[in-house]
């Protein structure tokens, strides 16, 4: 059932789309009387928006990240390798 009540929204492009299209903002009835400009509402939700979607990672979050892969891929294979040695010399 739809309502006849109306709302304002600003809606922001996500900065990585891998995962979102777009974030929605409802803006609160009250923003309009607190002097809040246009402006400053759209500026704000692109702000919460980066925020949310993790994008200002500095270049070590970015180099970790791409390391847990490799950094996963020796430990089991060492991990492994003592298996093997341990079972080979007993």
């Amino acid at each position: 059932m739809v309502k006849g009540i109306s709302r304002r929204v600003v809606v922001v492009e996500s900065p990585d789309r891998r995962l979102f299209e777009q974030a929605i903002f409802i803006v609160r009835n009250d923003a309009a009387g607190e002097g809040v400009t246009a402006r400053q509402l759209v500026e704000e939700a692109r702000r919460v928006a980066r925020s949310c979607a993790g994008t200002r990672r500095g270049p070590i979050g970015r180099v970790r990240r791409a390391l847990y892969p490799a950094a996963y891929t020796l430990l089991g294979a060492g991990g492994i390798g003592l298996i093997w040695l341990a079972v080979t010399l007993v």
